[in-house]
């Protein structure tokens, strides 16, 4: 699964100081000819089409989309509003809730500790967080009230990093309104509490099912980002910041943005059919016992540290982390991750578990359970976000693919996914 990377340790050093240096400049970052690293210009233009009828259709605001290939940005253009109501145009640094794809984030920071020898794979959680020994498993009979059993398995550090953990989200019907009544954390909202606080809530809560059984995305990556700061003795923030975020030259990248910084932040928008498109309300949307709103990254305590949805990010900084995972760890001099490391997590880790879903330590993973479905390879690893943020990382091609709006609900719109194609069909060596 891995990207080879041969002929990358020179061109990627350029590449990473170019981003690190634009940050002076409002990340105006040099973008090559296309046609050097085996794209179409005029193709690529085809991104900046289909973007603009979206807007022109009003079913999204604005975008930012940014397609690199061979360690070169080859397309990034900043299209559209990031405030439609305030006149205020997307720019090449306007700022994201990126939501889960700070899940990633928080796997690769779990994974520099696995490399420190700090734990196996396969331990159980509760060896470091011990309010998640002996876990309970729900049961909801056919007619009677649910109870819970004992689990026949502990929770592992594997589990949490490939969502079979038996952990779910507030959205769910059966385990959603426990979690609400709790008050665990979703990332989702300003929380008075920090990830100890509403992790150790979870932990009292029974499993949807036995770990390691099925595959369901869940806030065990919130449970890792807890790991990370017991493991490492430092918050969360600051293990991201310092091991992270400056190494890579993520100088935009927060769970709470500097006020100086709020500015930058794109409007959130939802889309209804029968109502069109809205600037995000003030109060919370409520479904069910899952509660969200847009405020969270500037309002509120600012306490919590959620390693599975809290991060604000702009497409370059984000591209910087992306780079670093193409090149099997490393970005310039300085490795973060053993090459090793980036195969594991970007192999599928399901197997059995689940037959459609290819999932590894972090990362959804494309075309290894079943047929491409769109253009891409075999390989190619990804996730998004919850307001509407995507990624791509494909190591046969050589490519990343990166994909910024600011909307939920997004009704049918498929806009993330058709960027992702069109970068595809740019290919032309």
């Amino acid at each position: 699964m891995n990207r080879q990377i041969a002929n990358r340790r020179i061109i990627f050093p350029a590449f990473f100081c170019a981003l690190v240096l634009s940050a002076a400049v409002a990340q105006e970052v040099p973008v090559v000819k296309p046609e050097t690293v085996g794209l179409s210009p005029e193709r690529l233009e085809r991104i900046a089409g289909t973007v603009q009828r979206s807007i022109d259709e009003k079913r999204i605001a604005g975008a930012v989309t940014l397609v690199a290939r061979r360690g070169h940005v080859a397309w990034f253009k900043a299209q559209g509003m990031a405030d439609r109501e305030a006149g205020k145009p997307m720019r090449p640094d306007t700022m994201f809730r990126i939501c889960s794809m700070t899940k990633p984030i928080t796997s690769a920071a779990v994974m520099m500790l696995y490399e420190e020898g700090h734990f196996l794979l396969d331990d159980p959680v509760s060896k470091y967080l011990p309010e998640f020994k002996n876990p309970k498993v729900l049961v909801k009979p056919a007619s009677g009230a649910p109870y819970t059993i004992p689990a026949t398995h502990e929770i592992t550090i594997r589990d949490l990093l490939r969502h079979t953990s038996g952990i779910t989200y507030h959205w769910n019907e059966d385990l959603g309104p426990m979690y609400k009544d709790a008050n665990v954390a979703s990332g989702l909202l300003p929380y008075d509490g920090t990830i100890e606080d509403s992790t150790k809530r979870l932990a009292g809560l029974p499993l949807l099912f036995n770990p390691g059984e099925k595959f369901e995305y869940s806030l065990g990556v919130d449970v890792l980002g807890r790991l990370v700061e017991v493991l490492s003795g430092k918050p969360l923030d600051e293990f991201f910041r310092t091991r992270i975020f400056e190494p890579l030259g993520m100088k935009d990248t927060y769970f709470y943005p500097p006020d100086g910084k709020l500015e930058r932040l794109a409007t959130a928008y939802t889309y209804y059919d029968e109502k069109g498109l809205n600037r995000f309300p003030d109060t919370p949307i409520t479904e069910g016992a899952f509660t969200y709103s847009a405020d969270y990254p500037a309002r509120g305590p600012k306490k919590l540290f959620s390693g599975g949805a809290g991060l604000v990010s702009t497409a370059t900084d984000y591209a910087r982390f992306c780079q670093m995972m193409l090149d099997g760890g490393k970005v310039g001099s300085t490795r973060l991750l053993s090459r090793k490391s980036v195969e594991l997590m970007t192999q599928d880790q399901l197997g059995k578990i689940s037959p459609d879903q290819g999932f590894g330590l972090g990362f959804g993973v494309n075309g290894v359970k079943a047929p491409l479905s769109e253009l891409g390879s075999p390989g190619e690893y990804n996730w998004g976000g919850f307001f509407y943020t995507a990624f791509s990382i494909d190591p046969k091609e050589q490519m990343i693919v990166i994909f910024m709006g600011q909307l939920h609900p997004a009704g049918d719109l498929t806009l993330d996914r058709q960027v992702n194609e069109l970068a595809y069909q740019a290919i032309i060596d």
